[in-house]
């Protein structure tokens, strides 16, 4: 049976596809601490719940890896790394041939993959399928390309030598994903470390490990060496051991800029390991008033609403010019009433839930801040229903600077708009945040889009769009939004060292 996309998810895909009917309640297959190639129970015998955020109820019992799991991990990873391992020896060629396996394989089960991240993180089915399970798939084909053309050069030294360099694996990575888009972020990581030759050590966030687990299986099927890669699901605990480990020689990490402090720190008590992150953000999406206005509204919901506002790189200052505020305003409010919340398996559902009970607290007491600092609450503005974790698409007017809920990362439904009248004092008052992860600019016009997006202290900037997001675009931040770039050749800086070898030679020839 197939099932067509219904016209609001059309805007977010992008186009009319036919999808195949969600598997409402997928058998659990794996839910183990995976190291070379099997699966393990947790050295200290502790499970825990992953929960369903549409109902709140508890999906399976996972096994809770910590520091114990992770040390038999990096040892598994540390013998698959050896010279001249099975791994280390292997064309770059094969490697690339590995993971497009891999790829195929994910999408041969691209049905059930995307029913399971539904399932565990809450996001519509018809998102799951259309836009995290290929995503997820071209990140992986990109970097299977890139696997034999990461190489060095010859150089033309002074003197009677030869010089080269190699581009090496750094070596053991470990690497800690986020629950807001677990599949995604996990091939955005897998992707340029295995292209580059490097193992890894993988912990997914405890609120959604059931695909990266999936994914395992799957990563052993396609053929990769026992230890190339290992996933050890669990708490922080797991995390700060990956962080900490003196085998670790590189950490890439996605999630809050909290916990980014604490990785750099771990990293540099340790052995100064190699260290690549990805955090918050409060991206300024600014609309002016040559603009045109229904793309704008459109495209700025989008930018805040998309994922339910659990996107590092949310719009969530929308900077619109006084001249056309408030019919902006007036435009933004509506489109925010006229989202369809519920059932995620549901193809008529365009919102689903928070991804727990803590982040939605958070949202709502953020709300709350709104309304008591004198924001206008035009949309929206509590929870929805009395069952799962779901939030009312909420939109504030008349939002100031210095408010809460202008200052920190809300990571929700909820969208800001602020007045601006002066250019310059906009590039100002964009830049003024700790955060500099991505921006959006609305104009015709081309010399104002320039000169802005060379002001604005991001690492994206979208002109008249927002959320494209491609494996051959760099993506990471300015500021205290990240460390390094993730995706397009840049991605393969990081799980790269560079070799110089120096020859003497009897005689050198041009």
């Amino acid at each position: 049976m197939k099932i067509k996309l219904n016209s609001s998810l059309i805007s977010f895909c992008r186009s009319i596809v036919s999808i195949p009917k969600p598997i409402v309640k997928p058998e659990i297959k794996h839910t183990g601490v995976f190291i070379n190639n099997e699966w393990h129970k947790s050295v200290s015998g502790k499970t825990f719940q992953t929960i369903n955020p549409t109902t709140g109820e508890a999906i399976c019992e996972v096994e809770e890896g910590d520091k114990a799991d992770v040390d038999k991990a990096v040892q598994a990873a540390k013998e698959a790394f050896e010279f001249g391992s099975e791994w280390r020896r292997m064309d770059a060629s094969m490697r690339g041939y590995l993971l497009n396996r891999l790829a195929d394989l994910m999408e041969r089960d691209r049905t059930y993959l995307a029913s399971l991240e539904t399932l565990d993180n809450g996001k519509p089915y018809g998102i799951s399928y259309t836009v995290d399970v290929p995503g997820s798939i071209k990140v992986l084909r990109y970097y299977a390309g890139w696997a034999d053309k990461n190489h060095g050069k010859t150089i033309p030294i002074d003197g009677n030598y030869f010089a080269y360099t190699r581009h090496e694996p750094v070596g053991v990575c470990g690497q800690i994903i986020p629950w807001n888009f677990p599949l995604l972020m996990q091939s955005w990581k897998l992707g340029p470390a295995l292209a580059a030759g490097n193992v890894v050590v993988m912990k997914p966030a405890e609120q959604t490990p059931l695909t990266a687990l999936y994914v395992a299986q799957l990563i052993k099927e396609a053929g990769f060496p026992a230890g190339v890669v290992n996933i050890v699901p669990g708490f922080g605990a797991a995390g700060a051991a990956i962080s900490e480990h003196m085998d670790v020689d590189k950490v890439a990490f996605t999630g809050s800029t909290e916990v980014g402090h604490r990785i750099q720190q771990a990293a540099g008590r340790s052995n100064l390991k190699r260290v690549t992150l990805e955090l918050g953000g409060k991206s300024p999406c600014i609309v002016l008033k040559d603009s045109d206005i229904a793309t704008a509204v459109d495209q700025a919901h989008f930018g805040l609403f998309f994922n339910h506002g659990q996107c590092c790189c949310a719009g969530s200052r929308t900077f619109v010019e006084e001249a056309i505020y408030d019919e902006f305003v007036e435009r933004s409010a509506e489109k925010a009433k006229q989202k369809t919340l519920g059932n995620p398996f549901d193809l008529r559902t365009e919102q689903g839930p928070q991804i727990d009970e803590e982040q939605m607290a958070r949202i709502l007491s953020l709300i709350d801040s709104g309304k008591q600092e004198g924001a206008t609450l035009l949309a929206g503005g509590g929870r929805h229903g009395d069952k799962g974790f779901f939030v009312q698409p909420t939109v504030f007017a008349d939002v100031q600077d210095n408010m809460q809920i202008a200052r920190e990362e809300i990571f929700g439904p909820v969208q800001q708009i602020i007045k601006f009248k002066d250019m310059d004092e906009l590039i100002r008052r964009a830049n003024n945040t700790i955060y500099g992860l991505a921006s959006a600019i609305f104009t015709k016009d081309i010399n104002k889009a320039m000169y802005l997006s060379q002001g604005i202290r991001a690492g994206t900037v979208w002109i008249n769009c927002y959320n494209v997001l491609g494996a051959q675009t760099p993506f990471g931040g300015f500021k205290m939004s990240g460390i390094g770039r993730e995706n397009g050749e840049y991605g393969l800086e990081a799980y790269t060292e560079v070799k110089t070898v120096i020859a003497a030679i009897p005689q050198k020839n041009s």
